[in-house]
């Protein structure tokens, strides 16, 4: 799967995801660091790559302004749970295709994980 990393995922979760031969591409990888939270949904739905991140306010611009969708995961993540929410993560991207995953708003936490249909 084709990701674009916002600059709050920890390098560990963007190794985790390369090291099972996803093709994941930073905010700072791209220079993007200064920019906005759309210009960045953009850029994501411009490249064809989910929107990985731990910024809670992208659930708000996605179901509010409904406007760009390039499919979001939402990490409810830190370091003392790091391993059990790549656990979690492993399991959705075996689970969901990426055509699926790029409909939908995800959240993933220790030991379970919710998907919201975007309309």
């Amino acid at each position: 799967m084709k990701f674009l990393a916002d600059h709050d995922v920890y390098k560990i979760t963007v190794e985790f995801l390369r090291q099972y031969n996803h093709d994941v591409l930073t905010v700072k990888e791209l220079d993007l660091h200064q920019a906005s939270d759309k210009e960045l949904l953009k850029k994501a739905l411009e490249t064809g790559r989910l929107f990985i991140t731990r910024d809670k306010d992208f659930g708000m611009l996605i179901f509010l302004e409904r406007e760009i969708n390039p499919g979001v995961i939402f990490l409810r993540i830190n370091p003392s749970n790091v391993n059990e929410v790549h656990n979690v993560l492993k399991n959705v991207l075996e689970r969901y295709d990426e055509d699926y995953l790029k409909r939908v708003f995800c959240v993933i936490e220790p030991k379970r994980y919710r998907i919201r249909h975007i309309e």
